[in-house]
């Protein structure tokens, strides 16, 4: 017990000096208005060099990320069915559904849901 302790505390020390080092180390950059401004061949820009982001697309892609993860954890609910009690199985599936079920429910009834927007 006593070399895992130490070996953590020699793991973040090191961890600890390398971060510490590599910030004095850094190289320093002073924000410029000139410098972080887009260059054109020496010209002003035409147009804004950034574009906007649709909020629509990152909530959309976050509600899916969600659903996707989920499918991966609803995927070896089958393959437990066969190593574990019934009893529990189905109420630990039931509620994981459930779970499901409601947080569609609250991004359906938040409007999220409605694609032609």
């Amino acid at each position: 017990m006593l070399s895992i302790l130490m070996i953590t505390m020699i793991i973040l020390l090191i961890s600890t000096m390398v971060m510490f080092i590599a910030s004095i180390l850094s190289k320093k950059s002073f924000a410029d208005r000139e410098k972080s401004s887009p260059f054109e061949c020496g010209f002003d820009p035409k147009s804004s060099s950034r574009l906007p982001f649709s909020l629509r697309f990152f909530l959309i892609a976050i509600i899916f990320l969600i659903f996707d993860v989920e499918i991966a954890l609803i995927l070896p609910i089958i393959l437990i069915l066969n190593y574990s009690n019934l009893f529990m199985w189905t109420t630990t599936s039931i509620i994981f559904i459930l779970i499901l079920l409601l947080g569609l429910y609250h991004e359906w009834n938040q409007g999220m849901l409605n694609w032609s927007n």
